[in-house]
């Protein structure tokens, strides 16, 4: 180790241990990818109370259901009005509607969550494989119920998740849930920063955004190579968060929190440089750019739609939700949920 190297070392006070990687160079913001100002314009409806609404459901009435930061479930009808549903005591992510019209959430605090209209809310799972469900984050439900969802990092929590993309030790997993026996099982590991889920149309496979790798894996779950994983998207233009299961169109909707940051990739060879980077104050810490963006993929990964917000209105974007020709958006930070209209 270096004398540099030691120092870095004994300044640490976030308990990041770096390891070296080289980020690949980001598609051109060019064509498809290039700045279209659509998200500019989207319709706000805010929250009540609180702010986060990471991401966002439908349900069959058309209702946009999303938690805050302060614990609430919200339902907007469709003029925007909001209605308190449950509270549940932590910090609501990922959020799926039910077949019963109850809701599937991903609490930060609390593990995965079933939560009904009353207020009721029952923990399904705060412990899978023999460990404790660090940072709980987003989820999709099969026909048959089975839920499929994330535990981002083995390290840090998700406050903290910015440790986990400095760190770039690949700790996320990505596990299967069934509600009726309570039993869960591994079906991929070894994620960097596992984040948003989606299932194909005919259940076949499932896809798990890999946030610190700027890519979506894919976990085949049926045929002869059920269980394989294997890269279906890389290299995306941003930085990947929540995800929708497969449209009726066929499309794979994506959050991206921030266009890739450039001093993030430039650091990663460096893990000296990283730890120093983590011990900075957050005001002065590599920054998501201001802009709101989402993409759809088709079946083969590849991209079929951009959305950009430049301006900055509404960012960062970290759940999205297409329904009757709209797309509702959610946003970690923001104090609303917002829409636009979904692209022909």
């Amino acid at each position: 180790m270096t004398i540099f190297a030691s120092v870095a070392r004994k300044l640490d006070r976030t308990g990041v241990d770096p390891v070296a990687w080289h980020a690949p160079a980001p598609p051109a913001r060019t064509g498809l990818l290039a700045p279209n100002g659509l998200l500019d314009d989207a319709q706000r409806w805010s929250l009540p109370s609180g702010e986060g609404p990471e991401d966002v459901a439908v349900d069959a009435e058309g209702r946009v259901i999303t938690g805050g930061n302060d614990g609430r479930i919200w339902r907007f009808d469709i003029s925007g009005k909001a209605t308190p549903i449950a509270d549940t005591g932590g910090r609501p992510l990922g959020i799926e509607v039910l077949d019963d019209g109850r809701f599937l959430v991903c609490d930060a605090e609390r593990g995965v969550l079933r939560v009904d209209d009353k207020g009721r809310v029952d923990v399904l799972a705060e412990f899978a494989v023999g460990r404790t469900i660090l940072a709980c984050n987003n989820s999709a439900v099969g026909r048959d119920g089975i839920v499929y969802f994330t535990d981002s990092s083995a390290r840090f929590t998700i406050p903290d998740h910015r440790y986990d993309l400095l760190e770039h030790r690949g700790t996320g997993r990505l596990l299967r849930l069934d509600p009726k026996t309570g039993e869960t099982d591994l079906l991929a590991e070894g994620l960097q920063f596992a984040n948003g889920v989606g299932l194909a149309a005919d259940e076949s496979f499932v896809l798990v955004a890999e946030t610190g790798a700027y890519r979506i894996s894919r976990v085949e779950l049926a045929g002869p190579s059920q269980g394989s994983v294997s890269v279906w998207a890389e290299n995306l233009p941003g930085i990947p968060d929540n995800m929708t299961s497969q449209t009726s169109a066929g499309l794979f909707w994506v959050a991206l929190y921030s266009p890739r940051m450039r001093v993030l990739d430039m650091l990663a060879p460096y893990p000296t440089l990283r730890i120093l980077a983590a011990n900075l104050p957050e005001a002065v810490q590599p920054a998501p750019q201001r802009v709101g963006w989402v993409i759809a993929l088709d079946s083969n990964g590849t991209i079929v739609h951009s959305l950009r917000g430049d301006k900055g209105s509404y960012s960062p974007v970290t759940g999205v939700r297409e329904h009757d020709g709209w797309l509702y958006l959610g946003s970690l930070t923001a104090d609303s949920v917002a829409r636009v209209r979904a692209p022909r």
